[in-house]
């Protein structure tokens, strides 16, 4: 890959833009760069869209069935080919190519859910609504549609959104992160090797300038988005201001109660996972470990044991639990996190700013390399509690009971997900009823939604009022029409001027 340059894709082909901007991209694990990506200009993102939008009145009229047979091609090749994308991914994110591999096949999920769509788009029918008229819905395509992808996802979020708005007969705009930008340009491949018409499916590389365009463009008609809440805020304002229907997913600080009852080795399994899997840069990484009575004491050694042997390797050897962190800046953002904690007062166990980047492998010395970090005693107040780090850092928080633990996370501004460990029914049901959080797992640490349930969180976790994929997705990327027809041997003479009624 290196001295490689990602482009655009636009109407079916490769194209370089107008722009003349770039950035580089880098491979985590060595530090290096591997080639540049292109940044779309207001121009590019114009030549993207009208592709989109001369595609869509023939790809709307395409019967769903027909749509589906794309799909079902396009499901196929991805599972051919799924390796070669986890590869992409490793080499761009760092992420080890295990995770890589997973994050592939849960977008995977989504294709296969996107080929039932003559199912889902099926309306509803009343004969006889009243004398001599009868009253259907339907569910239309909206138009061209984009999404705004993240880069610790950069296979799986644009399949969280492009299968089923595609299906549903959209056409669609891809602005992927420009820190793993190649992804995209393999799954354009594919979805043209599956037969997708060209310009139903566009990619636009580039930073805040393409996203912008995208939002303020008349001709786009909704625009999905995964990143952090200040972002999705601000597109989820910006958006309506411009009439636009707008899903936007941000940012988490994930909880995972531990309960006195709960089997604590399978506790620590499920934390040092959720918080150290992917080097802690998913939107559902548990952060927090909130430790009811006297779980604290017996819990926080073994967390500790496990965190300062964790195999932090490039991704690409298969014995590796965690790669590099994703860029330079996100390393040093992470690291003052950590000394923020130390000088609020938590209690730092395990410093993952003292990682030793040389057993990392041959040519990985400089590397974006950090271990694992572990926190006790931290508060509410602090820092570290509040906000979103996004990276390899988990705090303990210790309270006496359920109750206390429930409000604590109620009391947080997000409420993406959250889990509980414990044998107790009781307990488990009391709290999946009392959070005020999106997604919740019992006994499950990352309770991801499958492709068919739908993924969002609550409060400043989702701005929009529908989740993505899913029946929710199939709604966002539609609207619904209602159609009343009766014929005139039924309709009496006469001007009516009351308000109709079913007669």
């Amino acid at each position: 890959m290196t001295n490689a340059t990602i482009q655009h894709y636009i109407n079916g082909e490769i194209s370089s833009g107008t722009s003349g901007q770039a950035q580089d991209v880098f491979n985590p694990a060595t530090g290096q760069v591997t080639g540049q990506v292109a940044l779309a200009n207001r121009a590019d993102v114009d030549a993207a869209v009208a592709a989109a939008n001369a595609a869509f009145p023939a790809w709307a009229d395409t019967p769903p069935i027909r749509r589906a047979r794309v799909m079902f091609k396009f499901l196929e090749l991805l599972n051919r080919h799924k390796d070669d994308l986890a590869r992409a991914i490793t080499a761009e994110h760092g992420k080890v190519f295990t995770d890589a591999q997973g994050e592939v096949s849960r977008g995977i999920d989504i294709v296969e859910f996107a080929c039932g769509i003559p199912q889902l788009l099926k309306g509803d029918y009343t004969e006889q609504v009243s004398t001599g008229i009868d009253n259907w819905t339907t569910r239309q395509p909206l138009g061209v549609v984009a999404g705004v992808t993240p880069f610790n996802f950069p296979a799986m979020v644009p399949m969280w959104m492009f299968p089923v708005a595609i299906a549903a007969g959209n056409t669609f705009v891809l602005k992927p992160s420009p820190l793993d930008p190649s992804a995209s340009l393999m799954i354009a491949d594919l979805l043209r090797q599956a037969g997708l018409p060209d310009g139903v499916f566009n990619v636009v590389q580039g930073d805040k300038d393409a996203v912008e365009a995208l939002i303020e463009h008349p001709d786009v008609q909704a625009l999905s988005f995964v990143g952090s809440t200040p972002i999705a805020n601000l597109l989820y304002e910006k958006g309506a201001r411009h009439g636009k229907r707008i899903q936007a997913l941000g940012g988490a600080k994930n909880h995972m109660v531990v309960m006195p009852d709960a089997d604590l080795d399978k506790a620590v399994d499920a934390l040092i996972g959720a918080a150290y899997g992917s080097a802690g840069e998913r939107c559902m990484a548990i952060s927090v470990a909130v430790l009811v009575g006297d779980v604290a004491d017996k819990i926080v050694p073994k967390l500790a044991e496990r965190a300062r042997t964790l195999k932090v390797k490039n991704g690409e050897e298969l014995d590796a639990e965690m790669g590099p962190i994703v860029t330079a800046a996100a390393h040093q953002r992470i690291t003052g996190y950590i000394e923020k904690g130390v000088t609020e007062g938590a209690e730092l166990v395990v410093d993952g700013r003292e990682f030793d980047a040389s057993t990392t492998g041959k040519g990985c010395e400089n590397g974006f390399w950090m271990g694992g970090t572990l926190f006790d005693h931290v508060t509410p107040e602090m820092t570290i509690y509040r906000e979103e780090i996004f990276g390899p850092v988990l705090v303990c928080v210790r309270v006496p009971d359920i109750g206390t633990a429930i409000q604590l996370i109620n009391d947080h501004e997000f409420g993406n997900g959250v889990s509980c460990f414990t044998e107790s029914g009781h307990v488990a049901r009391e709290f999946g009823r009392r959070i005020q959080v999106g997604m919740v797992g019992i006994n499950v640490p990352i309770p991801v939604p499958m492709a068919w349930h739908g993924f969002g969180g609550w409060k400043r976790s989702l701005f929009g009022d529908t989740h993505a994929y899913g029946e929710e997705g199939v709604k966002f990327y539609t609207r619904q029409k209602s159609i009343m027809q009766r014929w005139s041997e039924s309709i009496e003479h006469g001007a009516e001027f009351v308000m109709p009624t079913a007669k």
